[in-house]
This record gives structure tokens, sequence and C-alpha cells, in this order.
């Protein structure tokens, strides 16, 4: 079992950055791919970014350059520069035990509650 733990959600104006945490505790040490899932209002769950175990990257196309996906141990972030209206969503950090795209929920094995982040003026 593994658990994920978010933090660093909160208010923004546009063009402002914030960073996200997840702490995985746990069998976290198994863990292959590590990842940010954002939803929105009436909106999908869409992908943001993923690092796998070997520091690999990829994001969606409508972060990529402003987004930086990164881990420390047992700990990954999402470093989100230049944010724009449209980033706000309630995102969800997740983990994937053998890769990013097979785990029974969009991919993933593991799921956090979320953290809100709002970009407005």
């Amino acid at each position: 079992q593994v658990d994920l733990v978010e933090s660093g959600g909160g208010s923004v104006q546009p063009g402002g950055s914030l960073r996200l945490s997840c702490a995985a505790s746990g069998n976290a040490r198994r863990l292959y791919c590590m990842a940010w899932f954002r939803q929105a209002p009436g909106k999908e769950r869409e992908r943001v970014a993923s690092i796998e175990r070997d520091g690999s990257t990829t994001y969606a196309d409508s972060v990529e350059a402003r987004f930086t996906i990164f881990r420390a141990s047992n700990t990954h972030y999402l470093q989100m520069n230049s944010l724009r209206p449209e980033d706000s969503a309630m995102y969800y950090c997740a983990a994937g035990l053998y890769d990013c795209y097979t785990g029974a929920t969009y991919g993933m094995d593991y799921w956090g509650k979320g953290t809100l982040v709002t970009v407005s003026s």
C-alpha cells in the first residue's frame, strides 16, 4: 500500500508561480512512475506531467516549458511558472507501480486527495 499526500496549492495571480509537493509513504520505493493530474469543474481529468524511475519526463502540451516535474527520494514536485487562469483546477498526485499507463485509474495505481490551485486576478 502507498499513501500520497499533496501540499502547496493556493491562490496566485496570472503570471505567478506555485510549487506542489507529493509525499509518498508505505511501499514507495516500489513505485515506477510519479505523476500529476488536474481536473477543472466540468472537465475531464487530464495528465499534466509524469516522471519515471530513470528520470525521464513527459508533459501535456498545455504546460510544456512552464511546468517542471522532479523528484527527490519519496517526494515529487511540480514547479508551476507563468500560471494562467486556465491552469486553475484540483491537482492530484498519482503513482504507478510498473509504468505510467496501465494502472486501474487513468493509468495509475495510487492517488492523493488533491490540492486546489486557483489562478485569478
